[in-house]
């Protein structure tokens, strides 16, 4: 029997959160942190409502996962997010010792990769999942920011 609970499913509920974000104006990005195939947190961008330059969707989801748990470690989880992480978000994971990181967009300018951010030793990071809605909602915001203003 075929796993329904795979990267693909999980990026889906990511992309949820990413539709969510961009609903209320902010960049859409959205993440999910999942263990043991469970969602223990659903988190999107609120840069913008709550005018926190810290308040990414992976920040959120660290938070909210830590609460969850119980602690501040996220050993045998996956965050699944719909871009691909910054520098600071990445610094966050680090601290947090997250199993797995999932995204979906590669940022070329201001991703984890591009500024040559390490992660955990123990962190496996995996990108293009579903890379090609991920970028589609991103242009999609920007075209119709430009038009707004």
């Amino acid at each position: 029997m075929e796993n329904l609970f795979d990267d693909t499913y999980f990026m889906k509920r990511a992309l949820q959160e990413a539709e969510a974000a961009f609903d209320k104006g902010e960049t859409p990005v959205g993440a999910v942190i999942v263990v043991d195939n469970r969602i223990i947190a659903r988190a999107h961008n609120l840069v913008e409502l709550l005018n926190d330059v810290t308040a990414h969707a992976e920040m959120q989801a660290i938070t909210a996962a830590a609460n969850f748990l119980g602690g501040k470690y996220l050993n045998n989880c996956t965050l699944y997010v719909t871009l691909e992480p910054c520098q600071m978000c990445a610094g966050a994971l680090y601290w947090s010792q997250i199993s797995r990181i999932v995204f979906g967009a590669t940022d070329v300018n201001r991703g984890c990769g591009a500024m040559g951010t390490k992660l955990h030793p123990k962190t496996k990071l995996q990108g293009g999942v579903l890379a090609e809605e991920a970028s589609a909602l991103m242009k999609r915001f920007f075209i119709e920011r430009r038009n707004i203003n």
